[in-house]
């Protein structure tokens, strides 16, 4: 990825492994410590982002994980407590009474969220095929805010996220892009106008399953004012990281290049191996090129992920069993850790019925490929 090159004129590996360290100093530390603290001594502060005085308004460490993922985004970032934690604040930027659009199969959170704001009268969803731009620029009318994910998750379905993005500008909506397949490694929704980007840091950005952690992305400079008005919900609703968490987030950053890199390798073999076994009937893995949104995503991104669905020729109990046979694979949910992990994604009840009962979900960790592939080919076949 030495191509991928930052605002501040450095490869976006670099930037990942030097983004926000203290100055250098001798006898200084290489890096921000994990400040432990309710409270700080009285200063002249007046209660804005990035003030200090009591410890839900900020914390030293949030702010040198935020420096590094802004960075990495080419915006300004704020950090929350869990992925929902950030969508929810997201969320709340909607006016009383208005309009969301969302992908027809988005991440099973932001849908029973977004559901249950409904429900309460709190606003309205528009749902809609991520893959399908005229349709998704429809649903723009009146709207408030567009939710959008690319690679959608697990479906792996394409946005045409420039397309989208600027017609959501042109009509005055908000737009804000969920991008925690891609990393901003491998796409960078600010660069193409979003308002606002979003990671459930949990996943790729931290990468070892040891934390969770929410960050929102806006344009450099807060020019919409976004980063203020989340600031104000972080705050006020206690949505807030803890400092340990957002170091082990920060440490873990150091490395993202390097996971990215081999754990996108993997998938990409691993999507190519499933696409010839005779139990599976379909791979969603963008990096194929019988995938429907290949091409998109070729322009679109520098990199495919690591992040692949398949469907198996069975039904609901098949799959299961070939997910519980696995021994390297882990069976559970989450994503983008080191270690490889995969589960059928209908046994959530929370899941949408638009996902098929025999997909199972892939993410691919860091793990030798060989062994990676040995341990699918063995659960596939013990199942059958």
């Amino acid at each position: 990825m030495s191509d991928d090159i930052s605002r501040a004129g450095q490869a976006l590996a670099t930037v990942a492994v030097t983004a926000g360290r203290p100055p250098a100093a001798a006898n200084q530390p290489m890096n921000v410590p994990v400040v432990l603290t309710s409270t700080y001594t009285a200063s002249d502060f007046a209660h804005q982002p990035g003030d200090l005085g009591y410890g839900r308004w900020g914390n030293p460490t949030w702010t040198a994980l935020e420096d590094a993922v802004g960075a990495l985004e080419g915006g300004a970032a704020l950090s929350f407590g869990s992925g929902m934690a950030a969508i929810s604040a997201v969320l709340n930027l909607v006016p009383l009474g208005g309009t969301v659009v969302i992908p027809d199969v988005p991440y099973s959170g932001t849908a029973q969220l977004s559901a249950e704001l409904a429900a309460a009268g709190r606003l309205s969803v528009r749902a809609v095929p991520a893959a399908d731009t005229e349709v998704v620029i429809q649903a723009l009318e009146g709207a408030d805010l567009v939710i959008l994910e690319s690679p959608t998750n697990p479906m792996m379905d394409v946005s045409d996220l420039a397309t989208i993005i600027a017609a959501a500008r042109e009509k005055g909506v908000l737009s804000a892009v969920d991008n925690t397949f891609a990393t901003p490694l491998l796409q960078q929704p600010l660069s193409l106008g979003a308002h606002l980007v979003v990671h459930s840091a949990t996943k790729y950005l931290s990468g070892h399953s040891d934390v969770l952690l929410g960050i929102v992305v806006a344009q450099t400079g807060d020019p919409d004012g976004l980063l203020t008005r989340l600031h104000g919900h972080r705050t006020i609703n206690g949505a807030i990281p803890g400092p340990m968490e957002a170091w082990l987030a920060l440490r873990g950053l150091r490395t993202l290049a390097l996971r990215v890199d081999r754990a996108s390798a993997n998938a990409a073999e691993l999507a190519r191996r499933l696409s010839d076994h005779p139990s599976v009937t379909q791979v969603r893995y963008p990096g194929l090129t019988s995938h429907p949104g290949h091409e998109l995503a070729k322009r679109q991104m520098r990199g495919f992920g690591a992040m692949l669905s398949f469907e198996l020729d069975g039904n609901a109990e098949a799959t299961e069993k070939v997910c519980a046979a696995t021994q390297l694979w882990v069976h559970t949910t989450s994503l983008g850790g080191v270690e490889s992990s995969l589960e059928r994604r209908r046994r959530h009840g929370g899941e949408s019925t638009l996902v098929p009962e025999t997909l199972i979900r892939l993410s691919t960790g860091i793990e030798d490929v060989e062994d990676l592939w040995a341990d699918l080919l063995q659960a596939l076949e013990s199942a059958s």
